[in-house]
C-alpha cells in the first residue's frame, strides 16, 4: 500500500492517519498503547469479534460492532504482499482492537523503505505462520476480515466492502456494482465497470499494471 499521492503521502498514511516515517519504536512505548497494551483494564474489553492467524499463535478481539469503512484495494503493493488479486480491508480505531499477548509473536514491515521495524505505517503479521493481520497507522488500523470468526452470514455482511480503490491497477475485473475508484476513494476518478462479454458468470483478467504507473 505504498502508492503515493501528489503530496508524497502513501495510501497507508492517508487511510490510517500515519505520518511519513513516524518512528515510534525508539523507546518501545508503543507496546503500552492500543492495540498492543496488555493491562488489567483489558480484562473488561468488550469482545464483539474474535480472530486468529492460521497457526493460532496470534489472537485478537474487536469491540466495535462493524468497521468504520470496508474496501477492496487493488494496488500493486497489496497484490504483492498478500499474494492475491486484491485486499479486503476493514478500518477500525486502535482502541477497538486488543491483542491477547500484546506485540508478542508479531512481525512488522515498513513497506516504504522495506525494513522490518515498527515504523508507521507498517504491515503487521504473525511472525510464525506469516498470516497478514493488519496495516497499522497512527490512529487507525486496517484489519483483514478473512481471519475473523463470523458466526453466520448476516454478521459477515457487516464487513461487506462499500467500494473498490486503486482499481486502475487491478488484475481482474469485478462485476459487483460497487463504486470503483482509480486511486483513493473520493480523491480520484470513478471508473466504469467493464461490460460482460456473455450472460454467464465469469471473471475477466485485466491488463497487467506497472508498479510505477501514475494512473
Amino acid at each position: 500500500m505504498a502508492d503515493r499521492n501528489s503530496k508524497g503521502a502513501t495510501r497507508g498514511e492517508l487511510e490510517t492517519g500515519a505520518e511519513t516515517g513516524a518512528v515510534r519504536d525508539s523507546t518501545e512505548d508503543w507496546k503500552s498503547k492500543p492495540p498492543y497494551r496488555t493491562t488489567p483494564a483489558n480484562e473488561h474489553f468488550d469482545k464483539k469479534w474474535t480472530a486468529h492467524c492460521h497457526c493460532g499463535r496470534i489472537r485478537y478481539w474487536l469491540s466495535r460492532d462493524k468497521p468504520l469503512a470496508t474496501k477492496f484495494c487493488h494496488c500493486v503493493d497489496c497484490q504483492a504482499l498478500h499474494g492475491a488479486p486484491f485486499q479486503w480491508a476493514a478500518i477500525f480505531e486502535k482502541d477497538d482492537l486488543h491483542f491477547e499477548k500484546g506485540a508478542e509473536g508479531l512481525a512488522f514491515y515498513h513497506s516504504p523503505d522495506k525494513t522490518t521495524v515498527h515504523r508507521l505505517p507498517c504491515k503487521v503479521s504473525c511472525a510464525y505462520c506469516h498470516s497478514p493481520i493488519m496495516d497499522e497507522g497512527r490512529n487507525m488500523v486496517l484489519m483483514f476480515p478473512g481471519i475473523i470468526k463470523f458466526s453466520d452470514a448476516e454478521h459477515k455482511k457487516l464487513f461487506d466492502p462499500q467500494c473498490h480503490i486503486f482499481y486502475s491497477q487491478r488484475v481482474v475485473d469485478i462485476h459487483d456494482g460497487k463504486p470503483k475508484w482509480s486511486r483513493l476513494d473520493g480523491q480520484s476518478e470513478l471508473m466504469k465497470e467493464v461490460e460482460r462479454t456473455d450472460s454467464k458468470e465469469h471473471t475477466v483478467l485485466g491488463e497487467a499494471r506497472n508498479e510505477n504507473m501514475e494512473d
